[in-house]
């Protein structure tokens, strides 16, 4: 396809990175230069304590030092199963300069999805959070783990704070379920044995593995995504190229709400914002709202990311409102669909527009960017960022003009080579062409912005029309009495399928009738629901995304759905 996208970019946006690519043969550069020019600026703030760019450094070569000392050889995989704490960067940049393969893991798995990731990756070695330790040792007689590190969440806080906040997460909060693991190091006297070890800076580049970011399994089994240094430098590079013109170097303070092992905060918080020198404001928990909104008030705040649900939470706060939005210049949503209500509330409460992106796993994540001086929701993902190209193809891998709704595929650097031991998977994500398979649905429009309607899987054939979940949702969310909700299809005798309507009500008085006839009055009858079933919450993903898939498995059974 034609790029015309690249006819409205921004003033300043390259159409192109490659010579910026040039500059960092792997993160271990990337992140090399940042401490060296922010040595005494704060790189992350957790719980009250700070930790800047000189201590972040200092640490994380000691952890790579100790990595090192106990035989961890470039591409050995390790685990990092943590919340937002200040031992996950430490961790994370020191694993990768000690050139090891991250393995991001979700602390909320069970015992059976720890197995299956750490034994799909090969995983020798895992850092956990003491909070989730008793996951591991339920998994480990059936994983290849040769080292257990484990970490109190406060470990990092300091000589006073750190003792007590674990006794108060241990003992008074009762957050730390009892567990074995004999011979497991603590974390804080590791750090102390790597600074007597000798450190050797390995020698990675672009085609080197950084990641295996483990799938949600929403097409079967978990995968591995291979994420090499060049994918993730490229999209640092194609998102400071895109943001650059709106932020100071050294003077932002991004809040970071969403998993920092998710890649959406990896890329878009930990390293894009570790290029400009920002501070990360670290979340512990973020559904616990009216604790995320005090600490939000503890700071000058310029960005922040998260998806739809955590932006819709927040101004459901009436603290939230009170804040000082005066220094925010970035809040930007991506994950799932920004629904135009919810654009609309931000803009009025914080007098900055809710700016909407897309992106994947497969991808980095970064694709699409909406421009950032938009004060208007224009309901598109954005355009293509420099360097990425895109087409829109019909089911046979014909490529379709402007308007023509099919396929979204992607070809750029931030794209990954495939998936981890799969080789037939890998295959199968890619065209002819070498265009990623997205699975989402959506066309280009004459300037080159892109509107997905919904993805493959989850759209909804009724009596041959398509009806897409995320345009139903989106007007279900200008209902008053209503805070959330998901649609799915279900079999029907007369139309093939049928939408069913799941509702979290603001009001409890509020009947199926009145929902029914408020969709009827916004959208044509076949997209408008056949039955609304009222809940008090949802299935969500580790990021608070709605997981339709959950959803269409509790109504029409396991069996129904395990070949998405």
């Amino acid at each position: 396809m034609d790029p015309v996208w690249q006819q409205h970019y921004p003033p300043g946006v390259p159409t192109d990175i490659s010579e910026q690519l040039k500059d960092y043969e792997s993160l271990i550069a990337l992140f090399e230069e940042s401490c060296a020019r922010f040595v005494r600026h704060t790189a992350y703030i957790s719980m009250g304590t700070k930790l800047s760019y000189g201590e972040l450094d200092e640490a994380s070569r000691c952890f790579a030092a100790w990595l090192q000392s106990i035989g961890v050889q470039k591409g050995d995989r390790i685990a990092l199963m943590m919340p937002n704490v200040l031992q996950y960067p430490v961790c994370l940049f020191g694993a990768w300069r000690a050139g090891a393969v991250v393995v991001n893991t979700n602390p909320l798995y069970t015992a059976d999805e720890l197995e299956h990731q750490l034994s799909d990756a090969g995983a020798e070695i895992i850092v956990v959070a003491e909070n989730f330790a008793h996951t591991v040792e339920k998994a480990l007689p059936r994983i290849p783990l040769k080292h257990i590190v484990v970490t109190g969440v406060g470990d990092m806080l300091g000589r006073l704070k750190a003792p007590i906040t674990n006794f108060l997460v241990r003992n008074i909060k009762k957050l730390v379920p009892s567990y074995s693991l004999p011979g497991a190091y603590q974390f804080s006297d590791i750090l102390v044995q790597g600074k007597r070890c000798g450190y050797q800076r390995p020698a990675l580049h672009h085609k080197d593995l950084a990641c295996l970011q483990y799938t949600g399994g929403t097409t079967g089994v978990a995968k591995g995504c291979m994420l090499t240094h060049g994918n993730l430098v490229a999209n640092v590079c194609q998102a400071h190229a895109w943001i650059n013109q709106h932020v100071e170097e050294g003077k932002e303070c991004i809040v970071t709400a969403l998993p920092l092992y998710h890649i959406f905060a990896l890329m878009a918080n930990c390293l894009t914002f570790l290029k400009l020198g920002a501070t990360n404001l670290l979340i512990l928990n973020p559904r616990d709202i009216p604790a995320f909104v005090k600490e939000l008030s503890s700071v000058k705040f310029t960005a922040i990311t998260g998806v739809n649900t955590l932006f819709n939470a927040l101004l459901n706060n009436s603290q939230f409102a009170q804040l000082d939005f005066s220094h925010l210049k970035i809040a930007l949503g991506g994950g799932m669909a920004v629904q135009e209500a919810v654009a609309q509330r931000w803009m009025e409460v914080t007098g900055t527009p809710l700016t909407q992106a897309y992106g994947l796993t497969e991808t980095s994540p970064a694709v699409t960017i909406n421009p950032l001086g938009s004060r208007s929701f224009n309901g598109s993902i954005g355009l293509p960022i420099p360097s990425t190209e895109i087409a829109i193809r019909d089911s046979g891998e014909e490529n379709l003009g402007i308007g023509e709704i099919g396929e979204i595929c992607v070809r750029g650097p931030q794209v990954t080579p495939g998936y981890w031991n799969r080789p037939e998977e890998t295959e199968k994500a890619f065209d002819k062409d070498g265009f990623l398979r997205t699975g989402d649905i959506g066309l280009v429009d004459e300037q080159g912005y892109i509107f997905i309607k919904d993805r493959k899987k989850d759209m909804i054939v009724v009596s041959g029309f398509n009806v897409y979940p995320n345009e139903l949702e989106a007007v279900i969310a200008e209902h008053p009495d209503i805070l959330e909700a998901a649609a799915i299809g279900v079999p029907d005798e007369h139309s093939g399928e049928s939408v069913k309507l799941f509702v979290i009500a603001r009001n409890p008085a509020l009947t199926e009738k009145e929902v029914i006839e408020f969709c009827r009055s916004k959208l044509t009858r076949y997209k408008c629901p056949r039955e609304v079933i009222f809940r008090k919450e949802l299935p969500r993903s580790n990021v608070g995304k709605i997981l339709r898939r959950e959803l269409r498995e509790e109504v029409l059974g396991a069996e129904t759905t395990k070949a998405e």
